[in-house]
């Protein structure tokens, strides 16, 4: 396929904002797509030139891009800039002045071929790194008609704002090859196996629906996370879980996934600070090991070159590897296996108290410089919790009692940053409550609550697994994971943060889009009104965002990337939000007297947010309650 084809197609993706329509024009792009270039389709609709969780990035700001913009164009870089402001979009910049310019070199170049080139720009390291990638972009946009020219401007900078999320690609392969949306579940299976769509888009085209049946848990793909319920009380918690089932601390701190691989190896010294602290640890039970012998396979605690294969993973499907080194030295010397995928929960822990650190605390440690000074003043210990695949097997399928059994055997027992989640076998209501109590006066949030025969199910939400979290003052029992949708200008002293108020939503599953739940306005500090106001900096549109249904106009639309966790007294029916909109009363759920808990964008995508199903289950919840 010709690059200027797919750009019409983008074209006219951008008009609009009804998701059935986005679905029919992408399935008919990817009709006239072939196996070859399906992934690299996928990757670019998502503004990428790889997955996710692959740490690639173009590595151009806007300072760089325009002056590749102005190198291609024969125009001072500042030209590029003041057209920038004018517009608005450095890619409508780009078009305007692509189109202005006469040019002898434009060529049809395919998609393959305009991909291969970002990609290159991508990977450019070392000295000469900007030179190189201002030298080749602007090459590339020399030969590229204006609207292509626009649409590879934007991919950089991460200004591609196409408004589709990963269930309406699914769909539109679905209807592309099958004819309708039948195949979506068999597809989203295999996405959630991997967190690679273009890697599942290439072998559904090659090798068809069971090609994609059996894709199968890779080290180095991230699984995505399985995600658990809410219930009201202990006692609906016994009633959904049966007489037997498990419990586990619940920590405030952010998701792990670790891919262990001792078969392959990767550059990069080994960390050189000792481990954290040894807990004197009731928390860490250990039974007896059938661990992989930890000498045997080695453990380079040294100035070594090359080390296993270690990769870690946010709940966001991120990439977090380079910020945790005193993580991966713990996988390194304390998981007994050659190869593994598991899962466990990473808190900040002051050693000489002997107490876990706050969320806020904990993310402190996310950060690109000064990494190993701050691993040395906020260690980590992660908590492993489940085991999904072990020495060439996935285990995922496994009844959660048998993966907690091989969890223990390769854990080491006397391990200081990997340790067992502590783990207890409850029969009833009354052992929640002691549990929960313990949990709670040692600072952490509440109990996660495991049924022993479940398998493990990646990317699902289900009573396999129920979170029973502390209940803050108020009626909710939980707090509401929004994602921040607009902005509201400051007014009085609020002026000169730039904001006064957010309009925050919630996430349609059913529907993939965004809908409005409440505006906040209390609740945030002076730093986090300025942090807002940053952060929209980057993020602001000049229209509401196709994957937005809203009812009400903010100052300023957000593009939803945002997660703030917000408390609120009670879910009431408002006219004006759409969360779980009813016709024939004419109202949506809303959040009585809200206010902001914390920013959760480091750990959660705006498609992990609350859903309007958990909305609607917090909702009758209340009034089961008595209320």
């Amino acid at each position: 396929m010709l690059f200027n084809t797919l750009s019409k197609y983008f074209e006219k993706l951008e008009t609009t904002s009804k998701r059935l329509e986005l679905v029919d024009i992408l399935s008919k792009l990817f009709i006239e797509s072939d196996s070859a270039e399906i992934g690299k389709i996928c990757y670019l609709i998502q503004g990428r030139v790889a997955p996710f969780f692959e740490p690639v990035e173009m590595g151009m700001a806007e300072s760089t891009i325009a002056q590749a913009v102005g190198k291609a164009f024969g125009r001072h870089k500042e030209d590029v800039i003041k057209s920038y402001r004018k517009l608005g979009n450095m890619g409508l910049a780009a078009k305007e002045l692509a189109t202005k310019a006469k040019r002898l070199t434009i060529k049809a170049l395919s998609v393959s071929e305009v991909f291969g080139e970002l990609r290159k720009i991508a990977d450019y390291s070392g000295e000469g790194t900007v030179e190189k990638k201002v030298s080749t972009l602007a090459e590339l946009l020399k030969k590229l008609d204006p609207i292509s020219v626009k649409h590879v401007v934007n991919i950089p900078l991460g200004t591609l704002r196409l408004g589709i999320g990963d269930p309406t690609v699914m769909d539109a392969l679905s209807l592309a090859k099958h004819g309708d949306k039948s195949l979506r579940p068999v597809i989203e299976n295999a996405y959630n196996k991997t967190s690679d769509l273009g890697y599942v888009a290439e072998t559904f085209f090659k090798k068809g629906i069971s090609g994609i049946k059996n894709i199968k848990l890779v080290v180095g793909k991230p699984i995505r996370p399985a995600l658990a319920e809410r219930l009201p009380s202990a006692e609906e918690a016994v009633k959904r879980l049966g007489q037997e089932f498990a419990a586990e601390p619940k920590f405030d701190g952010f998701r792990v996934q670790v891919h262990l691989d001792r078969t392959r190896r990767q550059a990069g010294p080994v960390s050189s600070f000792p481990p954290a602290s040894a807990r004197s640890s009731k928390r860490s039970p250990q039974p007896d090991s059938e661990s992989v012998d930890l000498r045997a396979v080695g453990s380079p605690s040294t100035a070594a070159t090359r080390q296993p294969f270690v990769q870690l993973y946010s709940r966001n499907l991120e990439n977090t590897t380079h910020a945790f080194p005193d993580l991966v030295k713990g996988v390194i010397e304390e998981v007994g296996a050659k190869i593994a995928i598991l899962e466990g929960e990473a808190i900040a822990y002051n050693p000489q108290t002997e107490e876990f650190l706050p969320f806020q605390e904990t993310t402190k440690r996310r950060r690109k410089y000064k990494i190993e000074e701050m691993a040395q003043k906020l260690p980590l210990v992660m908590f492993a919790f489940d085991l999904l695949y072990l020495n060439g097997k996935d285990i995922s399928v496994q009844p959660y009692r048998e993966r907690r059994k091989l969890l223990e055997s390769i854990v080491k027992k006397d391990g200081k940053v990997v340790r067992l989640a502590e783990e207890r076998v409850l029969h009833k209501a009354e052992d929640i409550s002691k549990f929960f109590n313990e949990a709670i006066s040692e600072g952490l949030e509440g109990l996660m609550l495991k049924k022993l025969d479940s398998p493990y199910v990646a990317g699902g939400r289900g009573f396999h697994w129920i979170k029973f979290k502390r209940a803050q003052s108020g009626e909710l029992t939980d707090t509401v994971d929004c994602v921040l949708l607009g902005v509201y200008s400051g007014r009085g002293k609020r002026t000169a943060f730039g904001v006064g108020g957010l309009l925050v939503g919630v996430y349609d599953e059913k529907r993939d889009e965004f809908v409005t739940i409440s505006r906040v306005g209390t609740g945030l500090t002076d730093e986090e009104f300025r942090k807002v106001n940053e952060i929209s900096k980057h993020l602001r549109l000049s229209h509401k965002p196709a994957r937005v249904n809203s009812k009400i106009e903010p100052s300023f639309w957000i593009e939803p990337k945002i997660v703030l966790e917000i408390y609120a007294d009670e879910i009431t029916r408002s006219p004006v939000h759409t969360a779980g909109w009813d016709p024939s009363t004419g109202s949506g759920f809303a959040l009585r007297f809200p206010r902001l808990v914390k920013f959760r964008e480091a750990d959660k995508r705006a498609e992990d947010a609350t859903t309007v199903k958990e909305v609607k289950k917090l909702y009758q919840n209340q009034f089961k309650k008595g209320r």
